[in-house]
C-alpha cells in the first residue's frame, strides 16, 4: 500500500512538472484522451461491455460545452460540468436501449445509435457541420484565473484528469465495483445471487458516458473547437486500441495505452502522412496477437514471475 502511495507521488509529481519540458497542449491532448479511455476501460475493462460508439459521448459533450461557454456565456468550469451531465444523460438514453442485448449486439445498437448521433450533429446548424464549432473561448476559471494561458489551462485539466481517475479507482474497489466484476465473470451466477444486472449496468454505462463526456469537453476547452472527427467511429476504434495496448481491466493501462497512441500519431502525422492509420492498424494486430494482456498487464505479469507473487 505504502509503495503505491509512493509511486502515485512520482507519477503527480512527474504530471506537475511536464509542462516544463513537454509542450502543454500536447500533454493536456494526452490527458483528456487518457481520461476517455480510463472511462471506456471502466465499461469494458470492469463490466465486460464493449461500446462500439463511445465516441458519441466524447464528441456530444465537445459540441455542448463548446456552445453553452460561446453562445450562452457559461463560466468554463460550469460549461464542463453541463456537458457532462449532457453526456449522462445521452448515456442514460442509449444504455436504456443497449443493455436489453448482450455481447455483439449490445455492439452494434451503440454502434448505430453513435452513427445516429453524428449525422444528426452533421446536419444540426448548432454544431457547425463540417467546418466544427470553432473560436470557443476559454474565459476564466472562477472568474479569476485566466485559462488562455497554457500553462494555467494545463494544471486545471490535470486538475479534472486527477479527480476523474481517483473516482474511477474508487469506483473500482467499492463494493459497486466488486458487483461489476462478478457480472462480468459470470453474469448468471450474480443475478442467481439477487443483484438487479441491469441496473448496474445502466449504472456502469451512464457513470462511463458521463466521464467521457468529461473528457471530450475538456479537450474543446483545450483547442477551442469541436469538430464532428470526436463523434465519428473511427474515434471509438482508437479508444478501444489504447485500452487494449495499454492493458484492459488495469487501472493505469489505458493512461499508458493513450499516452502511446497520441504520442506515436503527433510524431508520425508529419512523416508518412495517411500510413499513420496502417501503422495503428498493425500495432493493433501485433497486441492482439502477441501481449494480449496489454503493456501494462504484460509488465505486471513479469513482476509478479520475477518475485514469485501471485
Amino acid at each position: 500500500m505504502n509503495r503505491k502511495l509512493v509511486g502515485y507521488g512520482i507519477l503527480l509529481a512527474l504530471m506537475l512538472v511536464a509542462p516544463a519540458v513537454v509542450y502543454p497542449v500536447l500533454v493536456m491532448k494526452v490527458l483528456c484522451f487518457a481520461l476517455f479511455a480510463c472511462a471506456f476501460n471502466l465499461l469494458i475493462g470492469y463490466t465486460g461491455l464493449l461500446s462500439f460508439g463511445h465516441a458519441v459521448f466524447l464528441g456530444s459533450a465537445g459540441y455542448v460545452a463548446g456552445h453553452s461557454i460561446k453562445v450562452w456565456g457559461f463560466p468554463p468550469e460550469i460549461g464542463l460540468v453541463f456537458a457532462a451531465l449532457a453526456a449522462a444523460a445521452l448515456g442514460w438514453v442509449i444504455g436504456s436501449l443497449a443493455i436489453r442485448r448482450s455481447g455483439i449486439y449490445f455492439a452494434m445498437i451503440t454502434l448505430a445509435l453513435a452513427q445516429m448521433m453524428y449525422f444528426f450533429f452533421l446536419q444540426a446548424p448548432f454544431t457547425g457541420g463540417e467546418d466544427g464549432l470553432q473560436d470557443v473561448p476559454r474565459g476564466k476559471l472562477l472568474g479569476v484565473i485566466d485559462l488562455a494561458d497554457d500553462f494555467n489551462l494545463y494544471y486545471f485539466v490535470l486538475a479534472i484528469f486527477v479527480f476523474a481517475f481517483w473516482l474511477i479507482h474508487r469506483t473500482i474497489h467499492s463494493p459497486f465495483g466488486q458487483v461489476l466484476k462478478a457480472i462480468r465473470e459470470n453474469e448468471a451466477r450474480a443475478i442467481s445471487l439477487g443483484y438487479d444486472v441491469a441496473k448496474y449496468k445502466l449504472l456502469a454505462f451512464v457513470l462511463s458516458a458521463g466521464l467521457a463526456g468529461l473528457a471530450g469537453a475538456t479537450k474543446t476547452l483545450v483547442f477551442r473547437f469541436a469538430t464532428l472527427t470526436d463523434a465519428h467511429w473511427h474515434t471509438s476504434g482508437e479508444v478501444v486500441l489504447m485500452t487494449l495496448l495499454g492493458g484492459m481491466g488495469t487501472v493505469f493501462g489505458p493512461v499508458v495505452g493513450a499516452a502511446t497512441i497520441v504520442t506515436l500519431q503527433n510524431e508520425l502525422a508529419d512523416k508518412v502522412g495517411s500510413l499513420v492509420t496502417v501503422i495503428m492498424g498493425a500495432i493493433f494486430v501485433v497486441c492482439v496477437l502477441a501481449f494480449r494482456r496489454g503493456i501494462v498487464g504484460e509488465l505486471g505479469a513479469l513482476y509478479k514471475r520475477m518475485t514469485g507473487t501471485r
